[in-house]
């Protein structure tokens, strides 16, 4: 009688639901770009521009080609004292120029102006978190942050760091000292003490706007290839390490710990 049962009820049982597996692909790259209120419009547009531009150039598309697997995915967010949900574009495969020219497409809009406060920290949870539920499974996968200043909002960025790492995501840096948010000359110093880790993690430190485009383009191929960057930070004026919580000591005002905001 059991075993009449059991097969009635796998007879009428509707079909289980299975996760479809991951894709799998040579690298998950996720972009996290600084719109906080130190970036005024131009730096914010120079910004963009600089990721649409890169993303389209042939270089580029050769990189992801020239992987094992020739595909990679590539997810976008912007970010200032929170990370401004609205920016996100969603995770996207590309394996050749028209998916690259699609996903460029999609950020591809005008700066819309910059939001209070700098949290790195916020920045770093958030990519974490996309990271981890996307719906690939890269043999690497790359937090790449730009910004204009130390952390100065949000919870303390090294620990936050530290856990991102302890998950297998490699943390770069793009340290953009175009006009600096604040007295801070260290900028790219204090990204690689501070806030990239992981292996063949780098920081690239802009000077000049004209120089944002291919410092972008540089940083994608390099981590698409996996290679390591030439590029070092040079090392603080006043030595040895940056404090990174010079951001909450500087503007103790700011320190809260929200991690999301429309």
């Amino acid at each position: 009688m059991f075993q009449a049962v059991a097969l009635l009820f796998l007879m009428t049982a509707g079909p289980t639901q299975v996760a479809a597996p991951p894709i799998q692909v040579d690298v998950e790259i996720l972009l996290a770009v600084d719109v906080s209120g130190s970036m005024d419009i131009e730096e914010a547009q120079i910004q963009r521009s600089g990721y649409v531009d890169a993303i389209s150039h042939p270089d580029f598309i050769n990189a992801v080609k020239g992987g094992m697997l020739g595909r990679i995915a590539i997810g976008y967010y912007e970010w200032a004292g929170a990370v401004n949900v609205q920016s996100v574009v969603d995770w996207q495969l590309i394996e050749d120029a028209d998916d690259a020219r699609e996903f460029a497409q999609k950020i591809d809009k005008p700066a819309t102006g910059s939001r209070r406060g700098t949290s790195l920290s916020n920045a770093i949870l958030f990519g974490a978190a996309s990271i981890e539920s996307n719906a690939f499974s890269g043999t690497r996968r790359v937090l790449d942050v730009s910004g204009d200043g130390p952390n100065n909002s949000g919870p303390a960025v090294a620990p936050i760091r530290d856990a991102a790492l302890e998950r297998g995501i490699v943390i770069n840096g793009l340290a953009v000292l175009i006009r600096p948010s604040q007295p801070f000359a260290a900028l790219d110093q204090y990204y690689s003490d501070c806030v990239i880790g992981g292996p063949g993690s780098f920081v690239l430190p802009v000077h000049e706007p004209e120089d944002f485009a291919i410092a972008i383009r540089q940083k994608l191929i390099l981590e698409v290839s996996g290679r390591k960057a030439v590029a070092v930070p040079k090392p603080a004026a006043f030595g040895g390490k940056v404090d990174c919580l010079t951001g909450q000591i500087q503007q103790p005002g700011l320190l809260e710990n929200n991690t999301l905001s429309p």
